[in-house]
């Protein structure tokens, strides 16, 4: 029995056919097309509103899903891409550097996972090293010692697990960085733009304010690590995402991101100039409410933020 999910990717499959027969052809074929693309978008809304934990987490990993080099061509200008930590390298899967967000200027810290095959390989799918770590601590000294917010875009399913990362201080590279982003007497603005795992994520994640996007997740771990730990299986991985409760409207509800940034129908994939204009606003209005606060209201509201989680009463 076929399911919505099922119907929508028949349809959108004829969809294309039909644009790329209207495009070859030069024939006018919108009596076919206009009714066509009306269903596809009802059948996406209805599968939108029915999706399950391990379907978004796809979503967050989907082809063609905007990177946060995508975001940063669309929402900043003035970019100067810094490098290097000042101890060992330069890591590719950590970008920063200062930008104007907005017109606003910030200390942007993002994740970048590639866009190819080539630029992912080189950029290890957004896993970074210690140096990229450091690089972080390095650029948040530069945001606080010039008074610019920080703003972060996490994308990354966890910090790089080789055993070189592991000799050169992973560990200690990520707690640095968490303690580090503690003590920013700048406003911090953190928004997950794809995946979030463990302490990978949580590195850049210490912010006044976390956002996620839609159809991102945030987790201690990967549906497949927790589904390889608990039932030796990987393939459970859809009921390890249930049980984690990790995609935006659970971390909401459960006080862990302060908002949730619509995509387009389909993800941010199907329209990454929209989902850019969210994302865009919902940091910008986070930045100038912030911005009305002292570094000691600052440092204190994040730490009383972070304390805070976890708590709970029993009914």
């Amino acid at each position: 029995m076929s399911t919505p999910a099922d119907t929508l990717r028949e349809l959108e499959a004829r969809l294309r056919d039909l644009e790329d027969a209207a495009q070859r052809t030069g024939q006018d074929l919108s009596v076919a097309l206009t009714p066509l693309r009306a269903e596809v978008e009802r059948l996406r809304g209805e599968c939108q509103a029915h999706l399950t934990r391990w379907e978004r987490v796809g979503l967050a990993r989907a082809p063609g899903r905007p990177t946060a080099l995508d975001y940063v061509e669309r929402l900043c200008t003035d970019f100067a891409e810094l490098h290097g930590d000042r101890a060992y390298g330069d890591d590719p899967a950590l970008i920063g550097g200062p930008a104007r967000w907005g017109g606003v200027p910030v200390m942007l810290l993002a994740q970048q996972k590639g866009r190819d095959t080539k630029s992912k390989i080189r950029r290890r799918f957004g896993m970074s090293n210690p140096e990229g770590y450091r690089k972080a601590i390095r650029l948040m000294d530069f945001a606080d010692r010039f008074g610019l917010p920080v703003v972060t875009l996490i994308d990354t399913p966890g910090a790089y697990p080789g055993i070189e990362a592991e000799e050169r201080g992973q560990g200690w590279a990520i707690a640095g960085s968490i303690q580090r982003m503690v003590r920013l007497r700048v406003p911090a603005v953190c928004a997950v733009i794809g995946e979030g795992g463990s302490g990978g994520a949580l590195a850049l994640g210490v912010g006044n304010r976390v956002l996620i996007q839609e159809n991102a997740w945030y987790s201690v771990i990967s549906p497949e690590g927790a589904a390889s730990i608990i039932w030796k299986d990987a393939a459970k991985a859809p009921q390890a995402a249930e049980a984690l409760q990790l995609t935006a409207p659970d971390l909401l509800r459960l006080g862990l991101v302060e908002e949730v940034v619509p995509e387009p129908l389909g993800g941010a994939h199907r329209d990454p100039d929209a989902a850019a204009a969210a994302l865009g606003e919902a940091v910008s209005r986070h930045l100038a409410e912030l911005s009305a606060l002292g570094p000691d209201e600052l440092k204190a509201g994040r730490a009383a933020r972070f304390r805070a989680m976890g708590a709970f009463r029993e009914v």
